[in-house]
């Protein structure tokens, strides 16, 4: 075992030191040594977690999209504007973002395994009882709760990954769980018309609610804290171990804690970074049917046929984004400058997603809205992994729920200007808003991100 005591140098901004390390070595010796059979993995644990941890996101996204799916249904027999639907949509931003940073606080204080348990209960449970809304101030109501039990979703996933995963391998493991959301969208994409046709629309917010206590079952199986888990064995949890590049704990504690994280420059960089990106996923989510319906003239059958398509695009960036930058880092590329550089690379592709809704076909537009969603869910990857690169264990869920709160208050609001938009004029406006904003979102990163410096 070898154990180092680390600490920042004077001009260093990140206010963090490594108070014990269990087989830390620096980043050069650990590319040295995975070169060699001592850094192989030996152990498989984490990825039974991170597997469990890619279907509740799955389960996540069935029950969030359970009503976008089904808007245009509840829209024409409710007789709905999209202002109305803008507001629904809006309430579930505004708790779901709340929740990213006071459910990352909980986490950080009660632990990943009674955390996520209990969130999947409540947002199941509160799914369920969407089905027997029947007014604009009713599904807003049930939306605003299901933000606050959806919410805990990603900064415990985050959490795990930092405590479970080496640096080489976390963003995969964040493109395995993110993922979830593309599978779970494109799931509810298929399957909640279906649903809605045989059985009506209630009974699918009932299935889909349902889904989340068989995942429950699984996870008090598979999930047990890295220290405690009674089938990991000492060889992987040195392997996690000598690849973790940021501190195990925090050196300020209570409210000092807290002021170190608001002066560390690489916390803005994640809040602006996700703020400007994550309101172009919700753009994409909750819209989508509705602009086919409106749009494209699509029924709730053809919704099924097509709405799918961007969620698997999405799919695949997640793992592009994970797999190039998981790359890089194997090849001598600095952590920092592997996420950032793919963070460049991705903004590009989402600046498709402009010229979407005025192009005449729509295999086209679909075409195109693909595109964007593949290069945005590679940048989402990194900004879900830069937490756990550069954050003690005990803050990143913390951090992480900060970028939430701030993606989903802009996300809430773009949300609500989407409806008041497309009322008054088109769909047009927010497809280019949506595709310039990546571009200020990669600045952001670029020159607030910085590798944390420490020496022995």
């Amino acid at each position: 075992m070898q154990i180092s005591l680390l600490s920042g140098p004077a001009n260093d901004d990140s206010g963090f030191v490594l108070i014990e390390r269990e087989n830390m070595n620096p980043v050069n010796s650990l590319q040295e040594a995975g070169n060699s059979h001592q850094l192989r993995s030996p152990g498989r644990v984490r990825w039974w977690i991170i597997w469990t941890l890619f279907f509740s996101t799955v389960i996540n996204y069935i029950s969030r999209q359970t009503f976008s799916v089904l808007a245009p249904l509840i829209s024409s027999h409710y007789h709905l504007t999209h202002t109305d639907l803008g507001r629904i949509l809006g309430a579930f931003q505004i708790s779901y973002a709340v929740t990213w940073l006071l459910g990352g606080i909980f986490l950080d204080a009660v632990g990943t395994r009674l955390g996520l348990a209990l969130a999947v209960i409540f947002w199941s449970v509160v799914n369920i009882l969407t089905g027997f809304a029947s007014s604009v101030f009713g599904f807003a109501c049930f939306r605003f709760l299901l933000g606050i039990g959806e919410g805990l979703n990603w900064p415990g996933a985050s959490k795990t990954v930092a405590e479970w995963f080496p640096s080489q391998e976390r963003s995969l493991a964040v493109a395995i769980f993110d993922s979830g959301s593309s599978v779970g969208g494109a799931v509810a994409a298929l399957a909640v018309p279906l649903i809605a046709i045989r059985f009506g629309w209630r009974a699918a917010f009932v299935v889909s609610g349902l889904l989340g206590f068989v995942w429950l079952a699984m996870w008090l199986r598979v999930y047990h804290p890295l220290d405690r888990h009674p089938r990991v064995t000492p060889q992987e949890i040195s392997f996690i171990r000598a690849g973790q590049d940021a501190p195990v704990t925090s050196a300020d504690r209570g409210v000092r804690r807290w002021l170190s994280l608001a002066r560390n420059r690489n916390v803005w960089g994640i809040v602006l970074g996700r703020a400007l990106t994550d309101p172009i996923w919700w753009f994409y989510v909750f819209w989508l049917p509705q602009y086919l319906s409106d749009a494209r003239g699509f029924s709730l059958q053809r919704i099924a046929l097509f709405a799918w398509m961007p969620f698997v695009a999405a799919d695949l960036g997640n793992f592009t984004g994970g797999l190039v930058s998981g790359y890089c880092i194997r090849r001598g590329v600095s952590v920092v400058r592997a996420r950032t550089g793919v963070c460049v690379f991705s903004s590009l592709p989402i600046l498709a997603g402009i010229p979407a809704a005025g192009v005449h076909s729509v295999y086209v537009a679909l075409a195109l809205i693909c595109f964007a969603l593949w290069g945005y869910a590679s940048w989402s990857t990194m900004g879900l992994t830069l937490p756990s690169d550069l954050f003690p264990h005990d803050v990143v869920a913390t951090v992480t729920g900060l970028s939430g709160l701030a993606a989903g208050l802009v996300g809430a609001g773009f949300t609500v200007a989407v409806g008041i938009l497309v009322d008054r004029f088109s769909y047009g406006p927010a497809f280019l808003v949506a595709g310039l904003m990546p571009l200020f979102a990669t600045a952001s990163i670029l020159l607030l991100v910085r590798a944390p410096r420490t020496e022995e």
